[in-house]
């Protein structure tokens, strides 16, 4: 492989790569920076996230352009903020020695009117995203009718978010004599279709083989009942203490919602999506890159500006609906040359998918176990004491051991040590004792992911009767739905729907029980008073649908209630495995009067 003075690069480029410690061009830079030097062409780079694509096209495009020109000479498209920024300021430190060069990001979420100030003042390279800068270009407060590169970044990513339309206004208000450069992670068949579209015989480079993942990431799938799946994401982040990780949901409701539950069971979590303000966008980025957020709970569209290197583990909480997208995902790890882990939550009738995804990456899935409750305590204490065996003593201690030494001169090593180490092990151990294997096989019988489930009936989970249904405008979706939005419940807490006419049956975990029907005692939804029961047919099978779907009951409509119902329970929250504990002490947020639940607190960095 070439050395970065082998491709051809000048001085001031050389310099700041030095600055920047590169010793050895990457794979996807050692092939594609002398094309782009050499050559007026197009370009089509396909090659993982992480792999140095920003410094492949940004050093050819800075040596390039005339830096003493004020025009507009070179356009970087992508497909998010965060990407967007991060590109802009890679460009200003790969040409920190160029003098007179103003690179300028443009995007959503910032004052339009600054950015078109920046970039009259003269700005070589302009870095957009599509919707801004075609808003710009409608405007006429920017002026890309003389460009000579064009760079399409994450193509794949920008038309999955349904830029197409967007990109092809763009870009026939550039020259058609441009050279543009797509770089991408994947090649589905609208990217082939830009290229064929806007290219001119590019030359093509491929890093690695179409759509696989690099060889740096390992890939695991754990399979529970869908139900289980965030206390299987506590088990995971639980018996990996020092994980620092990227948290996939599908939407941005369920990744603010698993970033609320992590955060109430006391971890260092963080939730970011496209209903963030830029200004929480950036805070929460900044506590990410310092590590003060181990978990980063995102949609697949936010985590596009994610450039950090330490990433140990992406954990999929629920896996894309587009097999091509988990390349990305797991993209997020494994990067500048180390190693990483990406983890899949599965339930059973999603397993096909990992089958699906195992051609596209072209890596096998290795099946893995939840770890139960004594390997995550013991994992958490010999953490624990590893960590002590390499801190470094602070002598400042020494004026206080003549007083610690009195406390414990009747105290043996043994006994020191089993009480020291006790402080962290009990709050684990008191925690995980009791908890259930969360395992599931293949074969076993399973819900699907639509809520119903074929099951029999279950020890742990209690069937309830409630006098709505199809005529009041209820599928078993949107039951689901409105039971999970009434009582506060994750979206596995409700299970087994099935609707009737006039009325339907549901279940949950058999400790919402006392919430459940504490809730629904007098509860009006629309005028019409709802009453919830135990179903007397607790396997969740048929009931005797009678006329007029009405239950036999000797109470009016309007003073029906559920036996030890108790109205209190009405605001409890029970998301976690097993009995509850009081709220931790000095929490004052607005969460307050919501009482947190049996996991030991984790200790924050």
């Amino acid at each position: 492989m070439n050395t970065f003075q082998d491709l051809g690069l000048n001085e001031d480029l050389l310099k700041a790569i030095t600055d920047l410690g590169f010793t050895k061009p990457s794979e996807v830079q050692d092939k594609a920076i002398p094309i782009l030097l050499n050559n007026e062409t197009d370009l089509v780079a396909l090659a993982q996230t992480g792999t140095g694509k920003t410094a492949a096209f940004g050093f050819p495009m800075l040596q390039k352009i005339d830096i003493d020109s004020r025009t507009t000479q070179g356009l970087i498209l992508s497909p998010t903020r965060e990407l967007c920024l991060q590109i802009t300021n890679e460009m200003k430190l790969y040409g920190k020695y160029c003098k007179g060069l103003n690179v300028v990001a443009v995007y959503g979420g910032s004052s339009i009117t600054d950015q078109a100030r920046d970039i009259k003042k003269g700005a070589q390279i302009i870095v957009a995203t599509p919707g801004r800068i075609k808003d710009m270009i409608s405007r006429r407060l920017v002026d890309i009718s003389k460009i000579e590169y064009a760079v399409l970044d994450e193509a794949d990513e920008m038309l999955n978010m349904g830029f197409y339309e967007d990109i092809t206004d763009i870009l026939s208000n550039t020259p058609e004599d441009k050279c543009t450069w797509l770089f991408s992670a994947t090649m589905p068949k609208e990217v082939s279709v830009i290229a064929k579209k806007f290219m001119e015989n590019p030359h093509e480079i491929t890093v690695g083989n179409k759509n696989e993942s690099t060889s740096q990431v390992s890939h695991e799938y754990y399979l529970v009942n869908a139900r289980d799946r965030y206390n299987a994401l506590k088990r995971l982040a639980d018996a990996n203490p020092d994980i620092f990780s990227v948290v996939f949901c599908r939407t941005k409701r369920d990744t603010q919602k698993v970033a609320e539950q992590l955060i109430e069971d006391g971890y260092n979590a963080g939730a970011l999506h496209g209903d963030l303000s830029q200004n929480q966008r950036d805070l929460v980025m900044g506590s990410f890159r310092k590590k003060q957020i181990q978990m980063l709970v995102a949609t697949d569209v936010a985590a596009r500006g994610i450039d950090v290197d330490d990433i140990t583990h992406v954990i999929n909480y629920q896996l894309p609906d587009e097999p091509e997208i988990y390349t990305h995902r797991s993209g997020r790890t494994g990067r500048a040359g180390k190693t990483g882990i990406s983890m899949v939550i599965v339930s059973k009738s999603e397993v096909r998918k990992i089958k699906s995804i195992e051609r596209i990456i072209k890596k096998e899935f290795v099946k893995k176990e939840i770890p139960d409750g004594m390997e995550i305590c013991e994992v958490q204490l010999m953490s624990l004491a590893n960590k002590i065996n390499d801190t470094e003593i602070n002598h400042e201690i020494d004026k206080y051991l003549t007083n610690i030494n009195e406390l414990f001169e009747d105290t043996t090593k043994d006994e020191l040590i089993k009480k020291f180490f006790s402080v962290e092990f009990t709050r684990f151990f008191n925690y995980y004792q009791k908890s259930k294997n969360l395992n599931i096989s293949e074969s076993s019988s399973d819900r699907d992911d639509s809520g119903r489930d074929y099951r029999g009936g279950k020890s742990d989970s209690t069937r309830y009767f409630i006098n709505v249904g199809s005529k009041d405008g209820f599928d078993w979706m949107k039951l689901k739905d409105f039971l999970k939005e009434q009582l506060e419940l994750g979206r596995d807490d409700v299970f087994k729907v099935e609707t009737k006419e006039s009325f339907s049956f549901f279940n949950t975990e058999n400790e919402l029980k006392e919430k459940v029907l504490a809730y629904f005692t007098d509860f009006k939804h629309e005028g019409r008073f709802v009453n919830v029961e135990v179903s007397e047919n607790r396997g969740g099978g048929r009931r005797n649908d009678r006329k007029g779907g009405e239950r036999r009951s000797s109470k009016p409509r309007g003073d029906r209630r559920s036996t030890g119902a108790n109205s209190e329970n009405r605001s409890s929250r029970r998301r976690s495995e097993g009995d509850s504990k009081p709220r931790r002490s000095g929490s004052s947020d607005s969460k307050s009067s919501k009482p947190s639940f049996d996991r030991p607190r984790r200790s924050r960095r």
